[in-house]
Formats: structure tokens, C-alpha cells, sequence
């Protein structure tokens, strides 16, 4: 019998990289705005309730313009996030409990059914994990100067992608010591960038990783919203 699964999907992104006035997860995609294609996924999924953490001021948008206009029952709740990303997460934790919770980010549309099951098989095993696909391209280390000073090899090296999944008390716990724990890992010039790394620092615990999809791409850029275009045609 599969277990309690919820979800936090995060859309509290400025975008400053996509050059709009609209955040990149509320910009229309084929007629829809792009969190709406993973709050589709999410609703037609397993998954059992979802939590949306936006910003203040989008919260009534989220509610009326999205949850409500296309039927996303599932969404039970929608939380204010806060200054960076591992606020909103944290924020969206404590409004859910479940055994399992997937993050999401909101601006990742084409995430699917199979990923989803495909993760929820890796975290019943191993309590955490996160999707991410082996990377096609050499990658260089380089020092803070810009010249290259070793190269990891390519097949031991993935992009990591979301959604990350863990037991619940497990993230729960890593993100209640993140927060406790900010200023002095800011002092050491530990910036937390996804789950995993919250769970990697501020726990014993290991991250397994597990296949995604190329196509599983962030919309970040202009460029990524013209792919987004061709991936759903």
C-alpha cells in the first residue's frame, strides 16, 4: 500500500533572469501559465494534497487565477514563502504532513507521472532523493578567477532537477536546523541552494539520486520559455 505522499510547489521566483514584469512560473505557455502544467501533473498523480507557496501579494491571484479556475482541489492550502528559496520551503513544510513530501518548483512544467512514481520508488527506500539527469557536457571546476582547475568525470556528474523527495521528518528536520543555523552558515559561505543540500549539510543522511528527464527543464531564460513552446507541440 503506497504511502501518505504530499507536495509543496514553489512559486515565489522573482525571475529576474526571464527580463519580465511577470514572474516566470505565472508567464502564459500555450495559453496557460507555466505552473499550471505541474499543478496538472500533481493533480492527476498519486500525490494527495499540495501545498502552493507564492508571495503575499499573489496569493488571491493564485487562489482565483489558477487553483480555483482550473480545478486543482488537491491544493489545500497556499502559503506566503519568504526572502530566498529555503524560506519558502520551509514555509511550505509546516503547512503539510505527510510520510513522503515532494518540492517542486513551480516554474518547472514538464515534470511527469513517471518521474513521480519513479521517485516515490527511491524514496521508499532510501528516505531522500532527488531527480536529476547525468549531465551531456564536459563541466570544468574553475577558481575564483575563472581559469579551470580540474575537470569531474562526466558520467559521475548530474544537473539536478526537481522534485526532491524525503521522509518528512527527515527535510523537515534539516530545514528547521537551516533555519536556526542561517547566519553562521552565511558567516562560512554555505548558501543552501535546493533540499538535497539541506539534508546533505545539516543531517548524517545521504541523497540518492534518481533518472528524471532532459525535458524536465527550469523555465529561466526568454530562451527557455521558446523551448518550453517547442516541447509541448
Amino acid at each position: 500500500m503506497r504511502k501518505d505522499c504530499a507536495a509543496v510547489v514553489l512559486a515565489a521566483g522573482q525571475g529576474k533572469r526571464m527580463q519580465s514584469q511577470v514572474p516566470k512560473q505565472y508567464l502564459m505557455l500555450e495559453g496557460k501559465p507555466v505552473i499550471y502544467y505541474a499543478l496538472k501533473v500533481f493533480q492527476e498523480s498519486f500525490i494527495n494534497r499540495v501545498v502552493l507557496v507564492t508571495v503575499p501579494e499573489d496569493i488571491d491571484y493564485c487562489r482565483k487565477q489558477i487553483v480555483e479556475k482550473y480545478g486543482f482541489d488537491k491544493v489545500t492550502d497556499i502559503v506566503a514563502g519568504g526572502k530566498e528559496r529555503y524560506h519558502s520551503v520551509h514555509e511550505g513544510l509546516k503547512a503539510v504532513r505527510a510520510d513522503y513530501v515532494f518540492i517542486h518548483d513551480g516554474a518547472r512544467p514538464f515534470v511527469t507521472e513517471e518521474i513521480l512514481e519513479r521517485a516515490y520508488e527511491c524514496v521508499a527506500r532510501y528516505d531522500a532523493c532527488a531527480v536529476g539527469m547525468p549531465v551531456k557536457d564536459t563541466v570544468k571546476i574553475a577558481d575564483i578567477d575563472g581559469f579551470a582547475v580540474s575537470t569531474p568525470s562526466r558520467d559521475r556528474v548530474w544537473a539536478i532537477q526537481t522534485p526532491q523527495v524525503f521522509a518528512y521528518d527527515l527535510i523537515f528536520q534539516a530545514y528547521t536546523a537551516l533555519i536556526e543555523k542561517e547566519q553562521e552558515l552565511l558567516g562560512q559561505s554555505v548558501k543552501i541552494t535546493d533540499d538535497a543540500m539541506a539534508v546533505e549539510t545539516l543531517t548524517d543522511r545521504r541523497v540518492k539520486l534518481v533518472e528524471g528527464s532532459y525535458e524536465n527543464i527550469k523555465i529561466t531564460t526568454p530562451e527557455d520559455l521558446q523551448i518550453a513552446k517547442a516541447l509541448l507541440c
